[in-house]
This record gives C-alpha cells, structure tokens and sequence, in this order.
C-alpha cells in the first residue's frame, strides 16, 4: 500500500467567500447609485415620488440646460475659490508643521500630544462647527463683534454675513482649518517612509534643515503631493456640508457650491432629478480633467525617461537580433 496522499487546502476560496459581503455592499450601494444618476441625466424624470420615466429626444438637453444655468456657472465659480483660497494655506501650513515634526536635530518632544490638537478640528462633525462660526460671527451680538467694538476696529455691530467675500472667506478658512491636520499626518507618513540614509548622508555633508528640506524632503514627497493634491481637488470640488449648513449658500449665492445647486436642483422646487443627475456628471468630468492634468503635471519624469529608454534599449536588441537571423 502506497504513501497516503495528504489533501491540499485552498485557501484562495475563503478570500472570495469573505469579500461577498463587500461586494454586495459596493453593487447596491455605490455601483447602482452611480449607474441610475447617469442613466436619469438623459432621461425627464422629475417630480417627488416618481419613478418613471423617458429618454429625452437630445439626449445632451439636461447637461446643455445645467452648463448654461447662470446658478451652476456661479457655483463653478465659487467652488474654485473657496478651495484655492483654503488649499494654499493649508498645504503650506502642513509642510511647514511636517518639516518641525519630522526634523531630527530638533528632537521636538510632545509631539503625540501636538499631533492629536491639529488634527482635532478634522473630527469634529460639519454641523458643530456650522453652528459655532455662525455664533461667532453672529449679529448684532456675537463675540468677533464684541471683541471689534472692545478694541475700537468697530463703532458698531458688523453683519459680517451679509458680505460676500467675507462669507467666503470665512467658509474657506473653516475648510482650511477642518483639514490641515489631516494633510499634515499624510505628509508625514511620507516623511517617514523615505530612506533614512539620504537625511544620514546629507547630515554628514554638513546640510542645513533647510538644504535638507528642500532638496531631500520635497523632492521625495512628489508622489504624496500628487495624493494630497487630487484628494483635495476631489474633496474641494464636492464641497457640501459646510456651505450648505452655515449660509445655506447664501449671501446672494455667494457660498452656493456645486454639491449645494446639485442638492437644491433635486430636493427643493419641481425636484428636478434630471437636472441634478446631468450636473453630477458634469462635476464627475471636471474632476477627471483636472486630476488627469495634475497627474500628467506631476508625473516622474525621471522615470518616464528611464521607461523611454528601457523600451529603445528592447528594440535595438530585437532589431540586432532579427539582423543576426
């Protein structure tokens, strides 16, 4: 009688076993959603309530109707600001509190501590902070008002509200001051992740922090850059709670972002599903635009060269090898 055979286990099968919940989740709730918006945005499906509906004879008329509305322009508009308004800052912020961090001659001590205050407004829900700056802010009696007629900056209270730019600005240093700490955690995860031996090598050679930073830290951080940077577009981009809880996008539209018409176009009035699906697709393809330019911006190209090379370095080795046959 032969050796026993002993009976191999696939483990492989647990993996897909285990994943079937994830996937229903992601087909019900992520992959159906998208697929109806984009279906509806060439359908005239409107109205609460209803279901059905038929495709449009111009398929393109809901997206030609949303990018000539003089709303959807307006949010175009504001949404752009408001994110470069608050992205500026907040990157430089975040690689300034990055290289304090992670600089080891300093030998920075607390830093758990520090770490967990920046990152603190990043966790605290939208509705909360709606709430407080519209209190601080508030008129005729707030405390930013009290303080300005204290010091004597103001005879009188200020309907800081009312102002545009002003509503703006406020929304935009919110936005700024809710995601510093997030984006300083990530750079410093990239941080982290670079060979130590480049700092240990640069610290022998005698470079300064900031020689270091510049010509070390930054150079290695292309890769969480471009992360940080599309993250934030996509974040910027679909702009919601905040705008929508403090002013409701007002003064006058001045805070009215895309997300909040997308919302206003489909919850509000003759509940134009449609409408709100074309300028959800819209948003989609600004998005992928934009993030393809800063990819292609962005991209290594050192590497790009190398490749370049590599695929030459193949054809000349095909070609001698075919002249050799």
């Amino acid at each position: 009688m032969g050796p026993k055979k002993l009976k191999s286990v696939s483990y492989a099968k647990y993996g897909y076993i285990f994943s079937i919940p994830f996937v229903l989740a992601f087909l019900i709730f992520t992959a159906y959603p998208i697929f109806y918006t984009a279906v509806i945005g060439f359908t005239d499906l409107k109205g609460l309530g209803k279901t059905d509906f038929k495709f449009l004879e111009n398929p393109l008329q809901n997206f030609e109707a949303v990018w000539k509305n003089p709303s959807f322009q307006k949010s175009l508009e504001n949404t752009a600001i408001i994110w470069i308004c608050n992205f500026i800052p907040q990157i430089l912020l975040a690689l300034l509190l990055t290289a304090w961090f992670t600089n080891q001659r300093q030998k920075l001590r607390c830093q758990g501590a520090f770490k967990v205050l920046f990152y603190m407004p990043n966790i605290i829900t939208a509705a909360t902070i709606a709430i407080l700056f519209n209190t601080l802010f508030g008129y005729p009696m707030g405390p930013v008002n009290d303080l300005f007629q204290m010091l004597g900056i103001a005879d009188g209270p200020t309907e800081f509200l009312r102002d545009k730019w002003t509503a703006k600005g406020i929304i935009s240093f919110i936005q700024f001051w809710m995601w510093y700490g997030q984006t300083m955690i990530v750079l410093i995860a990239g941080v982290l992740g670079i060979n130590p031996a480049l700092f240990e090598a640069a610290e022998i050679d005698g470079a300064t922090s900031r020689q270091v930073f510049f010509h070390i830290t930054l150079p290695s951080l292309r890769t969480i850059m471009l992360f940080t940077l599309v993250t934030s577009l996509i974040g910027g981009m679909q702009m919601f709670d905040i705008p929508k809880l403090f002013l409701n996008g007002g003064p006058d539209s001045a805070t009215l972002t895309v997300s909040v018409f997308i919302y206003n176009q489909a919850f509000s009035g003759s509940y134009l599903y449609n409408r709100a699906a074309a300028a959800s697709m819209i948003l989609f393809v600004i998005i992928a635009i934009l993030s393809g330019i800063l990819f292609y911006l962005l991209r290594d190209k050192d590497a790009g060269k190398l490749k370049k090379q590599m695929r030459e370095l193949k054809k000349a080795q095909k070609a001698a090898r075919r002249a050799e046959a």
